[in-house]
């Protein structure tokens, strides 16, 4: 059926029948309009989100469908890269016919492997109906014009103290206060827009009211009312998004916050602004006709193109599901039967997975695990001096105690008032390089001053390289510093939470007995420079932090004496000669560093100097291990580890790491399953022992916690891949921050989300594969059917195709969660 054909029949029938949407039902679809985006973490915390967060409800293919019909974007690699996939032989027929075997709706759509190659061969058929905008229809001059006025005002209401001049009316609800602002900006009419002001301005203060009377304006049907609600958001997808992060922390505090809808109002009032001053009767029907074509239900079904390449990709998944699988299938390194010198607890993070076994080969007595590396201490973070608390844990849930830092050895008060005063003299200093007359002055007078360290670092000349943990901090402050448990204020853990702290830690963790006579709990943070993603290097279980403060509060709690009685008490019993460390893992230089060394007892000095002279040759042996990836493969060994450390302060490094690019799989299980096989630093490894979970607590809190959390690296990661443009944060080189939260691209459009192009493509090739995650549990598959029933959210993960959930079996098979939670053997 054609365009013109559709527009016929949709138009004829909106004639000839009342399709008003009711206030009922326009106020369900706001709410899911908004639902739909997925939140932005500003950069000071930037952590990995799912960008389809919002469509999981639908199988894969039915979303891919529904985004490009609703919004015209593309959730797919290209077909031609599908092509190249099964000519080079990783996408074999097999792989073909088993995508078509599992496709739940197969009509109109190849029957065999040999056609569906041959389909994709072909290029796709071209344009398909697009939920319209009025300002496109209008020229594309008015859909910039829009779409930049929106960004701008965004960029001035959520500025977190970048820009001199501050907005008025931010004491005013968002939308009454862009209305305020409206009314005062001439550049509408400075760029022929005339009479739009007062278009923009006569809407009620109420946003959901406005949402309302702009759909009427707009005479959308109540059919249509959905689609079009959702492409509005989409077109100002980064400002949406980070109100919906403003949202999302307002609900994990049990507050509802609306910001959405009001982003959502002002983008719909330039729509109708639009339509009731700049639309004629030929652009009118064209809207009509172009919105009734878009919303048949029969588009989005007819859509064969998205649904061919959507079967590659899941071809493309299942073949490499299998060579994970036979990955697993290796023979695996046993781990030492006699009570370990050392255990070190990693973060799940991939980049621990590299550095796991590099300690164990030149260590092999340690034993390694994995880990969330807020180590289940879900915590916020006082700094020293004041400012901002920030939570130290996974975004999915909200912190539970707040911890302060303070200073051993120095007066902390003092300590506290000279870093206030020391953030002052910034604030004042940025102030006089930044202000409208006195920036002038500045270059004029100091400009010269700046020409040693320009030079320095445009030379990489020799500078320390940053240690995440201390950053901000003197060296004689920051070797000092330390979070403290004791009551103050509003701030620290009684007695009794400290017990209970530490039972969920160990139990979480799967260790009650057992012990080493060195536990260290590594954290991971990463050191960069001029890289306004660098909190996106760290560790998102600390939610977009390093994971130092949380690695040294639990080694805190389980050294103190009365929470090792408590423990006792409840039957975990950790052996008077057993010592908890703390350590920080730099996935930058691969560096590791252990804290609070000072207050190593006597008896284990001699244990900790050799530890450190074991931590340096796996930080070596890790490096290499990298090296071919960095581009450092030729590189002698002393050659090498300069370089790897140079990139931590080289200001022009695109790529300082490759963060958790790779990424494919998460596997739960006994370090036994996979110790001395080589992952190449793509696996989340979490260790788990279910016959130690009594009642299958740590079960649910695995699937509904880091797995998820994984799931949203990868399909960050996945979406950064298949469409950068959209679901991505374009070329860094041309990044500018704004208001301190966010990027641009250029001078202007929208606040970028997701990862830059660089982090999943190293200029020549892809970094990152578009891979859907794998996750590979040692479970019984009935309680984890259990877990998923009760968890309808992670339940549609799993069954709609986001992931896929498989069962290890002590024989070694593995099983994959099906349909209607079937299980299947999986293929090796």
């Amino acid at each position: 059926m054609t365009f013109q054909t559709h527009a016929l029949k949709f138009a004829e029938a909106a004639a000839s029948v009342e399709t008003k949407p009711t206030p009922e039902a326009v106020a369900e679809a706001v709410k899911a309009a908004c639902d739909r985006v997925a939140p932005l973490w500003p950069l000071k915390h930037f952590v990995a989100v799912n960008p389809f967060l919002g469509l999981a409800e639908k199988p894969f293919a039915e979303a891919a469908t529904t985004l490009r019909r609703t919004t015209g974007e593309t959730m797919l690699m290209p077909r031609g890269w599908y092509g190249e996939q099964i000519a080079a032989g990783r996408i074999t027929d097999a792989d073909l016919e088993t995508a078509l075997d599992r496709a739940s709706d197969a009509h109109g759509l190849p029957q065999t492997a040999a056609a569906l190659r041959e389909a994709l061969t072909h290029a796709p058929i071209g344009a398909r109906p697009v939920v319209p905008t009025v300002s496109a229809l209008v020229g594309p001059e008015a859909a910039e014009m829009a779409r930049e006025q929106v960004s701008r005002w965004c960029a001035a209401w959520f500025d977190e103290g970048q820009a001199s001049w501050v907005l008025p009316w931010r004491d005013l609800p968002a939308f009454e206060a862009w209305k305020h602002a409206a009314a005062a900006d001439r550049t509408p009419d400075a760029l022929g827009w005339t009479g739009l002001r007062a278009a923009l301005t006569d809407l009620p203060d109420d946003p959901q009211a406005a949402v309302a009377t702009a759909l009427e304006v707009l005479e959308v049907p109540a059919d249509a009312v959905a689609d079009v609600l959702h492409r509005a958001l989409a077109d100002v997808a980064g400002w949406a998004a980070y109100a919906r992060y403003h949202a999302w922390q307002a609900g994990l505090q049990g507050r509802e916050l609306t910001l959405p809808v009001h982003i959502l109002a002002i983008r719909l009032a330039w729509e109708q602004a639009l339509y009731r001053t700049h639309a004629d009767d030929a652009l009118r029907s064209a809207w009509r006709e172009a919105l009734a074509c878009a919303t048949d239900p029969a588009a989005e079904a007819a859509d064969t193109d998205t649904r061919l390449d959507a079967l590659a990709q899941e071809a493309f998944d299942i073949a490499a599901r299998r060579e994970l699988v036979a990955a697993l299938s290796g023979p695996s390194s046993p781990e030492p039967s006699a009570r370990p010198d050392v255990h070190a607890i990693f973060c799940i993070d991939v980049r621990s997975e590299v550095y796991r076994r590099a300690l164990e080969d030149v260590m092999p007595g340690a034993r390694t695990s994995g880990f969330a590396g807020f180590f289940g201490v879900a915590l916020e973070l006082e700094p020293l001096g004041g400012g901002e608390a920030g939570a130290r844990c996974p975004v999915l849930l909200a912190p539970k105690v707040t911890v302060r830092e303070t200073v051993d050895g120095a007066d902390a008060t003092a300590v506290a008032d000279s870093r206030t005063l020391k953030r002052r003299l910034a604030k004042a200093w940025k102030a006089f390089k930044m202000q409208a007359v006195s920036s002038f002055v500045f270059v004029e007078t100091m400009g010269l001053g700046y020409i040693g360290r320009l030079a320095g670092d445009s030379l990489k000349l020799s500078r320390p390289v940053p240690d995440p943990a201390t950053a901000g901090l003197s060296s004689h402050h920051a070797a000092c510093r330390t979070p403290t448990l004791e009551p103050h204020g509003h701030t620290g853990m009684t007695p009794d939470q400290r017990v209970d702290a530490a039972e969920t830690v160990l139990r979480a963790m799967s260790l009650t007995d057992g012990f080493a006579r060195l536990l260290v709990l590594a954290g991971h943070g990463s050191t960069t420079v001029n890289n306004p993603h660098a909190t996106g290097l760290d560790c998102g279980a600390c939610g977009g932090h390093a994971g130092d403060a949380n690695a040294r509060v639990a080694a805190m709690l389980l050294n103190d004496p009365h929470v090792r009685a408590g423990l006792t008490a409840r039957g975990i019993v950790i052996p008077d000669d057993t010592w908890v460390m703390a350590a920080l893992h730099d996935t930058t230089t691969d560096d590791v560093r252990l804290f609070d060394t000072a207050g190593v007892p006597h008896s284990h000095k001699t244990d900790v100097a050799a530890l450190e002279a074991r931590l340096a040759e796996a930080s070596a042996k890790a490096r290499r291990m990298r090296a071919d990836k960095l581009g450092l493969a030729g590189a002698s060994d002393a050659a090498l580890d300069a370089k790897v450390r140079e990139r931590a302060k080289d200001w022009a490094q695109v790529r300082p790491e490759w963060g958790l690019a790779g990424n494919r799989g998460f596997i739960a299980a006994p370090r036994s399953v996979t110790r001395g096989i080589d992952l190449d630093g793509r696996v989340f490894l979490h260790d788990y022992d279910w016959r130690k979970d009594l009642g299958f607590g740590v079960l649910e809190l695995i699937l509904t916690a880091p797995m998820v959390v994984a799931s949203w690296i990868s399909l960050q990661y996945y979406g950064s891949t298949v469409n950068n443009r959209a679901f991505g944060s374009g070329d860094k080189v041309l990044h500018n921050v704004v208001g301190t939260l966010g990027v641009l691209e250029g001078n202007g459009g929208d606040l970028r989300t997701g990862l830059p192009w660089q982090s999943v493509h190293d200029g020549e090739k892809l970094v990152h594969e578009p891979i859907r995650l794998t996750v590979v549990v040692a479970a019984p598959e009935a309680e984890m059917d259990k877990v998923l029933e009760k968890h309808a959210a992670v339940r549609a993960l799993v069954d709609n195709g986001w992931l896929t959930l498989c069962a290890l079996h002590d024989d070694g098979t593995i099983r994959r969660r099906a349909a209607a939670g079937r299980w299947v053997a999986e293929a090796r």
